[in-house]
């Protein structure tokens, strides 16, 4: 997975890995157990068949010389350690995964030493007696774009509706976030198995989901910066670890504990793959894919939307398969869960509405668009003890996420079909640029396929707050585009 921010010039997309797995008996050696223990543990995923038992699964799963340490029945996945490198291969290699595992490899592949666990840099999380109390507002030019200062006008939203933002954590005392923070519904999922602890699922070296928040549910208060929708509450659900990594069962957690604990909407801004991005598919991808989908497609049915960033890779995805179904031989750029069908997926423009040279995109699997910025003109928002410009699509996915907190506030009955079909049909359809030559060298930069209502660049088209809240016609103005 990766983060799908870019910090002014630089492109923070840091990338973590998906799992998954199933179990099978290991053959016996001299001594009769047939386990081989290394001494270092690693976590898999693990995907049994539909309607596995727990009792079941963690007989598999001690049989193949591994430890249970969740399952999710909804979905038959589980999360297992062991430290016997033969694990994967006892249980089924088409069924388990471990992200721990794939970069020990790729480490020593290339010969690199294997890096010792990073200490915990804390991150000084917010004073609110420093964090600067300026009005910011002047410099929101994406909550302009969005209509989102003219939907404040009816409304901000309501403290009945939980945003899951599955991220790396949120500053719980930054003034901007601490009244819309949830801690009761938050928790972290690093370990595959939800925490809800406040250091599970506080922030530690990274800021990238604070500036998520403050996108989301930054308070409308004259100071600092106001977010799409000041009015709705939020969970910090950490599902990024220190090193940037979103493994596949800190995925799996983060959606199932969203869909247990009845978020209409959630945001992940970032992709999981162990790989980079999926760009030539491999046969052991395909777990990583089967479990994902299946928490995605879980969360949707049990009434939570997720809306993810379409990753800052410029390339041309690909749509993915449902769960149980093989992915094509044909799939080209995967990204999950952005490419998913029961996901929205973001790409971003910049201040001048066209796509950001950074944003992926494809017809199919866009399905709006939103403001990432590009530098020298990122997205401001919260970050622990202030707030900073972050350009990606990450920036992007939070927009929307807003919107559709927005909506299901303004329509409390509305579910994840008609909160999706609300945003397409609000949305402000956006054609394909006759030109996309973003260097000026004469040759296009991406090649945008579609028409005007739904294509590849902006899907379709950009999400609009105010037509979220109450369209023109009921008499709110409607400002210039």
């Amino acid at each position: 997975m990766s983060l799908l921010a870019r910090p002014l010039r630089a492109a923070v997309c840091l990338v973590a890995v998906l799992s998954g797995c199933l179990a099978a008996v290991p053959v016996a050696d001299a001594d009769g157990t047939g386990c081989h223990p290394a001494g270092r543990a690693l976590r898999y995923v693990v995907a049994f068949d539909r309607g596995t038992s727990e009792k079941s699964a963690d007989a598999q799963v001690q049989a193949a010389c591994g430890h249970p340490v969740g399952y999710y029945p909804h979905i038959a996945v589980a999360v297992v350690t062991s430290d016997d490198p033969d694990f994967a291969g006892h249980i089924g290699l088409d069924r388990a995964f471990s992200a721990q595992a794939t970069r020990l490899a790729a480490q020593r592949a290339t010969g690199d030493p294997v890096p010792p666990q990073p200490a915990r840099a804390e991150l000084r999380l917010s004073d609110p007696a420093r964090v600067p109390a300026a009005d910011l507002s002047g410099e929101q030019w994406d909550m302009r774009m969005v209509d989102a200062t003219w939907a404040h006008q009816a409304s901000e939203g309501s403290r009945d509706v939980v945003v899951g933002v599955l991220d790396s954590g949120v500053d719980p005392h930054h003034p901007d976030l601490a009244a819309a923070l949830d801690p009761a519904d938050s928790a972290g999922c690093i370990t595959g198995v939800a925490d809800p602890r406040p250091e599970a699922w506080q922030p530690t070296t990274s800021v990238h989901g604070t500036h998520v928040a403050g996108i989301i549910a930054a308070a409308d208060d004259g100071k600092g910066v106001t977010g799409v929708a000041p009015g709705v509450r939020i969970a910090s659900v950490k599902v990024i670890d220190d090193r940037g990594y979103a493994d596949p069962e800190a995925a799996v957690c983060g959606l199932m504990w969203s869909a247990a604990h009845h978020f209409p909407v959630t945001n992940s801004s970032w992709f999981v793959n162990p790989w980079s991005l999926s760009c030539v598919r491999g046969d052991d991808r395909g777990v990583v894919h089967e479990v994902l989908a299946r928490a995605v497609e879980y969360a949707t049915s049990a009434g939570t939307l997720n809306v993810a960033a379409a990753t800052n890779e410029a390339v041309d995805l690909t749509p993915s398969a449902r769960s149980g179904a093989r992915p094509s031989s044909a799939a080209k750029c995967e990204a999950l869960p952005a490419g998913l069908r029961d996901v929205v997926a973001v790409s971003a423009v910049g201040a001048d509405r066209v796509k950001a040279g950074y944003s992926s995109y494809g017809l199919g699997v866009v399905d709006v668009t939103a403001p990432g910025g590009e530098a020298g003109r990122c997205v401001v928002s919260t970050v622990p003890g202030g707030y900073a410009p972050l350009c990606g699509t990450s920036m992007a996915a939070p927009h929307v996420a807003g919107v559709l907190a927005l909506l299901k506030s303004a329509h409390p009955a509305m579910g994840p079909t008609a909160l999706r079909r609300a945003l397409e049909t609000r949305a402000t359809p956006m054609p394909c640029p006759d030109d996309y030559d973003l260097t000026g060298d004469g040759t296009q930069d991406a090649y945008c396929a579609g028409y005007d209502s739904y294509n590849g660049f902006y899907g379709h088209g950009m999400v609009d707050a105010l037509a979220a809240v109450a369209p023109p016609e009921k008499g709110l103005p409607n400002p210039a585009r």
